[in-house]
């Protein structure tokens, strides 16, 4: 498999350069040449707008010029697909954005979703959303949502997505609570799993600024539910249940319940970094009725800055009798990896249930070697 950058690639340069010339034989493409001997030390979305900039440099002149070669190419050229898109969608864009009016506009939203299928247009169709927020989603709303093709109605939540990776924000839509909501209430129930787990994660995303918004989203897609739609809220949810937010667990079926908590403890004080520390806590449910619970541990990480941060992991879901008790128990590996740095000193590992932080166990995370 290609590593992320390399997904643009030289052969990706020659597929467009050879597509563009298919459909304007007479365009010079010198640009397009350029880009095939600059593309190299370039990340992934460096690559994508180098091309874009050079087919806009290639292909001069209003936004109907690009429109009919990228349609051309589209038609005639076989291998008019894949990541060589990303950058066509974007050209696409950028030019109708430029010249301004609603036709262009209008006319680019349609390039894309007739592209979308041979690489989404996700990361082109932020662009006309920064431009005019409120024509764009009267179209995804009233258009895409109801596509036959099942890439435009996954293009219509993707692309509006709050974080969506590797794009650019739109601080209209951080700005506007709720604002996109409409296409997730459109698409919750589609047929396709590849559409609805986009409408999840464009739930998450919207959890990090307006928690209480995606609680009550969820709480009145849960009222008329499809077999689907629990497992939808789940996963949109997810960051607000590690984070223990009262509502989401609610909604879940987690509500307040009386424990009695023993623990954490762990078998060692010191771990050395590319070691483990084992943690075991007793539960018992001192209430008199049964309580299901949502049991997960945070590892509250030492920073370089001396202060500490969380991270939660799972743990269990269990359902505990009146007076029933259980023992958890997970060993937790602090073996380097690419995607954290562990820094030496005092950690701490916490209980979550059902939202609910245990007290903190310490122990001092130590350097394999001598300092």
């Amino acid at each position: 498999m290609p590593f992320a950058d390399e997904l643009i690639s030289l052969h990706t340069v020659q597929s467009l350069t050879r597509a563009i010339r298919a459909a304007a034989p007479d365009a010079d493409l010198a640009a397009l040449r350029a880009a095939a001997r600059q593309i190299g030390p370039l990340p992934l979305r460096q690559r994508a707008d180098l091309l874009r900039d050079a087919l806009l440099t290639d292909v001069p002149g209003d936004y109907a010029t690009l429109a009919h070669t990228v349609r051309t190419a589209r038609d005639k050229a076989p291998d008019f697909t894949g990541w060589l898109i990303w950058p066509v969608t974007g050209a696409v864009a950028t030019r109708a954005v430029q010249e301004g009016g609603t036709a262009a506009f209008d006319d680019a939203m349609a390039l894309l979703a007739s592209l979308t299928g041979r690489l989404s247009s996700e990361f082109a169709i932020r662009t006309l959303l920064r431009h005019d927020l409120d024509r764009a989603l009267r179209t995804i709303v009233g258009d895409w949502t109801g596509s036959a093709e099942v890439d435009v109605r996954r293009l219509a939540s993707e692309g509006t997505r709050p974080y969506l990776p590797w794009a650019v924000r739109i601080p209209q839509i951080l700005a506007r609570p709720g604002a996109t909501v409409p296409v997730l209430d459109a698409l919750y129930r589609d047929e396709s799993e590849y559409v609805r787990r986009s409408v999840a994660n464009h739930l998450n995303d919207l959890s990090r600024d307006h928690p209480d918004l995606v609680v009550d989203t969820a709480r009145r897609w849960l009222g008329t539910p499809t077999a689907t739609t629990e497992r939808l809220a789940r996963h949109g949810l997810r960051t607000l249940i590690k984070r223990g937010h009262p509502g989401a667990l609610e909604l879940l079926g987690f509500p307040p319940a009386a424990l009695d908590v023993e623990g954490p403890r762990l078998d060692r004080d010191v771990v050395p970094l590319g070691g483990s520390v084992r943690l075991t806590a007793s539960i018992r449910n001192v209430g008199a009725s049964a309580a299901r619970l949502t049991i997960d541990y945070i590892v509250h990480h030492r920073k370089a800055d001396g202060t500490r941060t969380g991270k939660t992991f799972k743990l269990t879901t269990r359902t505990l009798a009146p007076d029933e008790r259980i023992e958890v128990t997970r060993e937790h590996s602090f073996r380097p990896i690419t995607t954290r740095r562990y820094y030496p000193g005092t950690h701490a590992i916490s209980l979550q249930i059902n939202g609910i932080e245990s007290e903190r166990a310490e122990f001092d995370l130590s350097p394999t070697d001598p300092p």
